[in-house]
């Protein structure tokens, strides 16, 4: 499952995250930090884990500062092709693994800011996911 945090507070986050019963939330932000309140990673985390969803932070699935710019500007594309290029890296490679493992386990939702799957690098990734679970796997986008 993707989901992005762009228009939401915590608590409707969350909530969508209970609702949807999501088991582990996988946060796919460089540095999980954010201006909005209870959205870094020290607070979600902590407020994850009072509804029983556990917070995984994986920094080497995150989109570098300078592939953003082509986010922002409407070229999704060029931002998915360089970042697709990057999962090609050991330390990227073994979080793939793990977001693997952890979404064979249970509901896993994949966060990052941008609202919108298709404005965001996490669609590279949550692609990626589909391709290694199959055709089995039906992944969602909140």
């Amino acid at each position: 499952m993707s989901i992005g945090y762009e228009g939401r507070c915590a608590q409707d986050l969350i909530g969508t995250l209970t609702d949807l019963k999501v088991v582990t939330l996988v946060d796919v932000r460089l540095t999980p930090l954010s201006r909005k309140p209870g959205l870094s990673k020290t607070k979600l985390s902590a407020s994850l884990d009072d509804v029983r969803i556990a917070y995984v932070h994986l920094p080497a699935l995150g989109n570098p500062r300078d592939n953003r710019e082509s986010f922002r500007e409407g070229e999704s594309a060029a931002g998915c092709v360089r970042f697709s290029k990057l999962l090609a890296r050991p330390a990227s490679i073994a979080a793939m693994d793990q977001l693997e493992a952890l979404a064979r386990d249970g509901l896993t939702a994949v966060l990052c800011f941008e609202r919108e799957h298709e404005r965001c690098h996490r669609q590279v990734i949550v692609d990626e996911l589909q391709a290694r679970l199959g055709d089995s796997a039906t992944l969602l986008h909140a």
